[in-house]
């Protein structure tokens, strides 16, 4: 008994290999492939006009999907291609496209939009500046080597902000130690502020780089980061012989 067109061709679709069924697996499909044919963009609410084959210079890029024919339906009223990222940065990859030369100002910014729009050339080059190379390559790897270091930083803030009702500002002691060593010296203290109710955070230990001090500069950047006015100072106690403990005021009005 024969099978109707349909079922046969998904029964051979399926008795071939995994490897053969992606490589029938459809590509996005350009509205036109034409590199001189004009398009204009709607990003975030910013215009740009430019042409195809200036969008489809870097292979790999997502431009293919956001021009594909199954994309139609992402267009502002005017039948301009929508985007909604942030226009302001657009504007940057756009003339590095268009010239290849490499930007020179906004680099965090326009560094998270390359890496969206999958230019990785352009993403590459821009990791090998100072601005990119330091947060990337030298503290984010760092931090990377503090255990719970994000979950640490939430109980942090959640604390900052509890302890702020009705206050001008708020204080969260903050122990940080570096070495096996320090953690237990500085485990009585830190059992003793527990007891009497402290807002108290700990992070560390950590097997190597920066100290603490460098740690407690990645801590308040981060914090600032989010929005936060905060200033981090020693906290010293009679029992602390290796000034583990800071403290962190928050400064809420």
């Amino acid at each position: 008994m024969s099978l109707p067109a349909n079922q046969a061709k998904e029964a051979s679709q399926e008795s071939l290999p995994a490897n053969q069924l992606e490589e029938h697996s459809p590509e996005p499909r350009i509205v036109c492939s034409d590199p001189d044919i004009v398009v204009e963009l709607n990003v975030g609410g910013q215009f740009y006009t430019t042409t195809m084959g200036t969008l489809m210079k870097h292979p790999g890029s997502k431009f293919p999907e956001i021009l594909s024919r199954s994309a139609r339906h992402y267009k502002d009223a005017q039948g301009r291609f929508f985007i909604d990222r942030p226009g302001t940065y657009f504007g940057p990859l756009l003339d590095y496209l268009r010239t290849g030369q490499v930007p020179k100002e906004h680099i965090p910014e326009v560094y998270r939009e390359a890496k969206f729009y999958q230019i990785h050339l352009l993403v590459k080059m821009l990791e090998d500046m100072p601005q990119i190379f330091g947060e990337q390559v030298a503290r984010m790897q760092f931090l990377l080597g503090v255990p719970n270091y994000r979950e640490n930083l939430e109980v942090l803030l959640h604390l900052a902000r509890a302890e702020a009702v009705a206050m001008r500002s708020s204080k969260v002691v903050v122990c940080v130690v570096h070495s096996e060593e320090e953690d237990a010296k500085c485990a009585e203290p830190l059992h003793i502020l527990e007891a009497k109710k402290t807002p108290v955070v700990k992070f560390g230990p950590w097997k190597a780089g920066p100290g603490t001090e460098d740690f407690v500069h990645c801590l308040e950047k981060d914090i600032r980061a989010q929005g936060y006015k905060v200033s981090p100072q020693r906290y010293h106690l009679s029992r602390d012989p290796y000034t583990c403990f800071w403290i962190f005021v928050f400064t809420w009005w």
